[in-house]
C-alpha cells in the first residue's frame, strides 16, 4: 500500500539540486562506473550522513568530490542530468489519465522532501531513494 502526505518541502525549488542528482546516479548507475575504494568510501559517507540527518547543503564540499571523481571516471556530466549517452530505458513515462473511473493522480518523490527528485509510480509502487534507503514517497496531485 502507497502511503500518501500532503508534506510539502518549502519554497519553490525546495530540494537540494546535487542531492536529487546523487539519488538519481545511484538508482541508475550503480556499480557502473570503477571509482575505486576511495570513490566508495565517499559514497558511504554521504549516505550515512545524509541518512544520520546531516543537511545536504552542509555535505557540498564532498559533493565536489564525488563529482571531481565522477569527471575522472568517464561521466562527463559527473552529476549533472547532462548525458552524452542515452539512458537505458525510458527516461519519460505518461502519467496516468485522470478522470472517472480512474485512481487519483499522485507522483513519487524524496522520501524527505530534501531534493527535487520526482517518478511516475509503476505498478508495484517500488521506486527506491537509494540515498535514505527508503521508497519514495506519494504525492497526490491537485
Amino acid at each position: 500500500m502507497v502511503e500518501t502526505t500532503s508534506h510539502e518541502p518549502d519554497g519553490p525549488t525546495a530540494g537540494h539540486a546535487r542531492l536529487g542528482d546523487f539519488c538519481r546516479w545511484l538508482t541508475a548507475a550503480p556499480g557502473t562506473l570503477d571509482l575505486g575504494p576511495a570513490g566508495h568510501r565517499l559514497v558511504e559517507h554521504l549516505t550515512a550522513e545524509l541518512r544520520a540527518g546531516r543537511p545536504p547543503a552542509e555535505l557540498d564540499d564532498a559533493f565536489d568530490e564525488l563529482e571531481e571523481l565522477l569527471l575522472m571516471a568517464g561521466h562527463s556530466a559527473g552529476l549533472g542530468s547532462f548525458r552524452t549517452t542515452p539512458v537505458p530505458g525510458p527516461a519519460y513515462r505518461a502519467l496516468p489519465v485522470s478522470g472517472p473511473g480512474h485512481p487519483p493522480l499522485h507522483v513519487l518523490a524524496c522520501p524527505h522532501g530534501h531534493c527535487g527528485r520526482v517518478e511516475v509510480p509503476d505498478a508495484a509502487h517500488t521506486s527506491r531513494c537509494h540515498v535514505f534507503a527508503q521508497p519514495l514517497r506519494a504525492i497526490g496531485l491537485r
